[in-house]
């Protein structure tokens, strides 16, 4: 069961980061329109070089999203921001809704 699509009122853009290269890092094809629940509230969590960063926007959307970390998402205030980390979430067997959770800067 994916998260209900009515729940997700929000629209953001995606550019998937790909890695870096000679000149500096690179992003895939932006995706734009993607349905999202976005919550601006200040958290700390773990970058993936393990490093404590504060993020200061959470964005919920479906389960298939394709976001790395560093990726850039625009957010539906035209704020440009980067995932600091991913996670997917899931439950298999049970009532609740399988979404993926980015947390930006």
């Amino acid at each position: 069961m994916s998260v209900p699509s009515f729940l997700l009122r929000h629209r953001v853009t995606v550019e998937p980061y790909l890695g870096d290269s000679a000149y500096g890092p690179r992003y895939g094809d932006s995706v734009a329109d993607v349905p999202a629940l976005v919550a601006e509230t200040v958290r700390m969590v773990r970058a993936p070089d393990g490093r404590e960063v504060t993020s200061t926007a959470q964005v919920i959307a479906a389960p298939d999203l394709v976001c790395p970390a560093g990726s850039r998402l625009t957010l539906p205030d035209g704020r440009v921001t980067t995932a600091l980390s991913v996670a997917h979430h899931t439950a298999p067997g049970l009532p609740v809704p399988a979404c993926t959770e980015v947390s930006c800067e």
